[in-house]
């Protein structure tokens, strides 16, 4: 299971898959929500699973002490501002488009923290994912 920090590798993956893919919003070094989500649910083998079967997964960090290239820290916030993410942690489910270099996201649904450990999560997921038309 990869964690892509590359917006177009995700999103020419997924669109390859003909997966949805997971925007995850964290503070990977102060937001503690977040760590108990990656601890809980996307560190586990069951989420591991699921996630390799149906998703494609994009992480977009934004730590306060951890330096990070300029063009990451662009695009993690020119997509935080496009989604209005104000908090963290904040999971986008999206169907990614492509037209020559400009994409696009098909928004299907947003969670955060599930309390219940990764079947709960996948739980909710599946919820989101399916009520997409």
């Amino acid at each position: 299971m990869v964690w892509h920090t590359d917006m177009v590798t995700a999103v020419d993956k997924a669109i390859a898959e003909k997966k949805p893919l997971i925007l995850f919003f964290t503070g990977s070094d102060w937001c503690g929500w977040c760590k108990r989500l990656q601890a809980e649910v996307f560190f586990m083998p069951e989420f591991e699973k699921w996630a390799k079967d149906n998703v494609v997964l994009l992480e977009l960090d934004f730590p306060r002490r951890t330096e990070q290239p300029e063009e990451l820290k662009q695009q993690n916030t020119n997509i935080q501002q496009m989604f209005g993410v104000r908090g963290y942690p904040t999971i986008w489910f999206v169907t990614p488009t492509k037209n020559g270099t400009e994409i696009g996201f098909g928004k299907i649904g947003t969670t955060g923290y599930v309390n219940g450990g990764p079947q709960a999560w996948i739980a909710e997921a599946e919820r989101i994912l399916t009520a997409q038309p």
